[in-house]
């Protein structure tokens, strides 16, 4: 049965030698490392700072909605590209959160969530042999579906000497006469800075001199702290280039909901929602009813936006009193860090991915590494706590496992 299937696997995904690659992947690396280190550890508590998921539920205000509309006969059929009432209601927080103009009828659809908005794009933008310009280290769907399609990706890397931002004057020529999307997160994941609004003015004038669609995944812009990250659109004239994806995802602790909207360039919203329409045939109606309430109520985000601001600078503070480099957290929910060489004790780290398997096996501390630009380790702030005295006991514990060794930068 293998033998006449893997003959017809598309190439995109390895054709024959689909399923047969022995590469393991970082994050099943991860995986075996936890199992290994609680095997050798029964019953020591291992610390997980490396799942990026809210560790508390939507608020229960939210959950009433879901539960009432659910209730309601007529919200049984398909959304197809959505209810009007979402789609004004998001219209109306960009407008309140930002001072952002969004036509609700023509510049805003709804999608099952920001990544299969990041993965449908390309396929309004890319050609065989066009170019997805993505930062790394990033989130990689549009760069994936762009190879999938027979586009090319360019990497555009997160550096501390530029302050995390990417490099836009180092694109040679020829890679900017292909390049159809340019990829952007801010706040970004997975090293919590934020773009100034100089940087997107700089971007809008890129993209107009080149020809290219900006995508900028905002998926953590609620979550800063001590200023404001600016949305793409609030500059003048990226609505000409580009659209901005919202997640309610992170802000609202509603991952497992599903729900997201792409908003921005008219046309590219409507090529957005053709695909779309390929696709799915939109999200339940009753959560999109109370997406629409989560939108009207961004106070809601006030407790989350402070629990995780706690969380960040108490585990910042850890990490600098034990002489980590800590990239200040001004939003999202992470930690990036600049890994040791080595420890006093003669162990030395050539990777990030080296260093996150030290942790997670002989201090039962998982992390996320990092080795596309540098070698960084992401540390993520939304492990479960029970109260207020739970979480300091899980900090002080890390302070306490990690200050066992003393490390060599």
């Amino acid at each position: 049965m293998r033998d006449f299937m893997e003959n017809v696997i598309a190439e995109r995904l390895g054709g024959k030698m689909f399923g047969k690659d022995t590469k393991i992947y970082k994050f099943e690396k991860i995986k075996r490392a936890k199992r290994a280190a609680l095997e050798a550890n029964p019953g020591k508590e291992l610390i997980d700072l490396g799942v990026g998921e809210p560790d508390d539920m939507a608020d229960m205000s939210i959950v009433k909605v879901l539960q009432i509309e659910a209730e309601k006969k007529e919200n049984r059929f398909y959304a197809d590209n959505g209810i009007q009432e979402f789609k004004d209601a998001a219209a109306e927080y960009m407008k309140k959160r930002f001072g952002v103009d969004i036509d609700p009828v023509k510049e805003v659809n709804h999608a099952i969530g920001s990544k299969p908005a990041l993965a449908m794009l390309p396929f309004c933008l890319i050609n065989p042999g066009d170019i997805a310009l993505m930062t790394v280290p990033g989130y990689p769907v549009t760069g994936t579906i762009t190879k999938y399609l027979g586009g090319d990706v360019f990497n555009l890397p997160l550096t501390k000497e530029n302050n995390f931002l990417p490099d836009l004057d180092s694109i040679p020529e020829d890679v900017r006469k292909r390049a159809k999307i340019l990829y952007l997160n801010y706040p970004n994941n997975p090293t919590g800075v934020l773009a100034p609004k100089e940087f997107f003015e700089k971007v809008v004038k890129f993209a107009k001199e080149n020809n290219i669609a900006v995508i900028h995944d905002a998926a953590y812009i609620e979550l800063t702290y001590g200023e404001r990250q600016p949305s793409f659109l609030e500059i003048e004239g990226a609505k000409e280039v580009g659209v901005e994806i919202h997640s309610l995802s992170k802000s609202f602790n509603m991952t497992g909901w599903r729900m997201a909207f792409v908003c921005g360039n008219e046309l590219l919203v409507q090529a957005f929602a053709t695909v779309k329409d390929n696709n799915d045939s939109g999200q339940f109606i009753p959560i999109q009813k109370a997406a629409t309430y989560a939108l009207q109520h961004p106070e809601l985000i006030d407790n989350v936006r402070e629990k995780y601001q706690r969380r960040l600078q108490a585990l910042a503070k850890v990490l600098k009193d034990l002489g980590f480099y800590v990239n200040e957290p001004k939003g999202t929910f992470y930690l990036y860090f600049e890994i040791p060489k080595g420890t006093k004790s003669g162990r030395e780290f050539k990777s990030a991915e080296e260093f996150c398997d030290y942790l997670i096996r002989e201090k039962l501390i998982s992390s996320v590494p990092w080795d596309d630009a540098g070698h960084y380790l992401r540390f993520t702030v939304t492990f479960e706590a029970k109260d207020l005295d739970d979480e300091k006991r899980i900090i002080d514990e890390v302070a306490k496992r990690l200050s066992e060794e003393e490390y060599i930068f």
